[in-house]
């Protein structure tokens, strides 16, 4: 080999090695800075069907998030491990503690200190029921004076109400109390919540109804630890992807569910 081949072939050997390292040596790559462990740990809120809810038969969770997230690990070549939480409240209060490498949660601005988000890949329907009997009859009905809204605090849709309302009041679950509970005790007005699950909780309630419309979209979109930012680069290609390939919409019908679309997506 002479002497010019050499040294072509050094070069090359030196850019690939550049590309590949940071700064530091250490390897830059989006399994490195996702899965710094070698296993993607996927913090879930199991609340929320849509998103994920742990299935009945085997105990393992089903959902759009859980999709997503298998769908990640399988791209990157990485076991999914899921780390289940009870609301969405609790997944991004762990962001500082490192037990999760991504989370599935609405992308609030309450929410970005400790989170950086993709794109959203799915959005939510937020809206409102009545129970049986209101005057409560549109969606201008209700940020209306003396009107109470039971909400699950430091829900995506609370934190919007939050900063939302002008003229209603919030309520809020006591003890083992649900916001279900203040409602049907006729401590509130109104339930806020996902249009799907307020179906649901609309079909034990007889008489009561759920408003047409919504008071807000939720985003729903992928967090990681903020300082990742070769993380969020690469989910937001795969955000793209896989809201682009009909990939979300799929597992949006898996579920069921109503009031849920593709991000982005005319409805």
């Amino acid at each position: 080999m002479s002497h010019m081949c050499r040294a072509t072939l050094t070069l090359a050997m030196m850019g690939l090695t550049s590309a590949c390292t940071g700064a530091d040596g250490d390897v830059a790559s989006p399994a490195a800075e996702l899965a710094p462990g070698g296993t993607l740990r996927a913090g879930i809120s199991i609340i929320n069907p849509v998103l994920a809810i742990r299935d009945s038969a085997d105990g393992d969770p089903r959902g759009v998030a859980v999709d997503v997230a298998r769908e990640i690990g399988r791209r990157l070549n990485l076991p999914v491990a899921f780390v289940p939480y009870e609301s969405a409240a609790a997944l991004a209060d762990a962001a500082p503690d490192g037990a999760w490498d991504v989370a599935f949660l609405a992308a609030d601005p309450a929410r970005t200190g400790e989170i950086a988000f993709t794109d959203p890949y799915l959005e939510l329907e937020a809206a409102y029921l009545v129970p049986a009997g209101s005057s409560i009859r549109h969606m201008d009905d209700v940020d209306v004076a003396g009107v109470r809204i039971a909400s699950r605090p430091r829900s995506a849709y609370d934190l919007f109400l939050r900063r939302s309302l002008q003229h209603a009041t919030l309520v809020y679950p006591e003890g083992s109390r649900t916001d279900v509970d203040r409602l049907t005790a006729g401590e509130a007005d109104v339930l806020a919540g996902l249009r799907g699950p307020l179906l649901e909780t609309s079909a034990t309630l007889p008489g009561s109804r759920v408003l047409d419309g919504h008071f807000a979209l939720m985003q729903q979109a992928i967090g990681v630890p903020v300082g990742r930012a070769t993380a969020v680069e690469y989910l937001n290609t795969v955000v793209r992807e896989l809201t682009g390939s009909g990939f979300v919409e799929q597992a949006i019908a898996r579920t069921g569910a109503a009031g849920a679309h593709v991000a982005g997506r005319a409805r």
